[in-house]
């Protein structure tokens, strides 16, 4: 089963947006930034959204991928992405 996430979809998307610049991991050079994207993550929101609404259209493989899903939403969406990010 797919466990349903507690914060919203554009608050995680600016955060990690948040870290990959900090993160030694991504662009940054920080080994540990954690409290750092506590601080600066609400910078990120807009380009959080703008990642959301790029994914209000779904490629084939996504529509495919959440029709072999079955009927439960969360289900749906995490193959939906899933085939997303297969897909790149």
């Amino acid at each position: 089963m797919t466990d349903i996430a507690v914060t919203s979809p554009v608050e995680r998307i600016a955060r990690v947006i948040a870290a990959e610049a900090l993160s030694i991991n991504g662009e940054g050079q920080d080994p540990s930034v954690g409290s750092a994207v506590d601080a600066v993550w609400e910078a990120e929101v807009a380009r959080a959204v703008a990642v959301l609404k790029t994914l209000r259209e779904p490629t084939s493989e996504m529509v495919e991928a959440g029709r072999a899903a079955g009927s439960n939403p969360a289900e749906i969406w995490n193959a939906m992405v899933r085939a997303a990010v297969e897909s790149y």
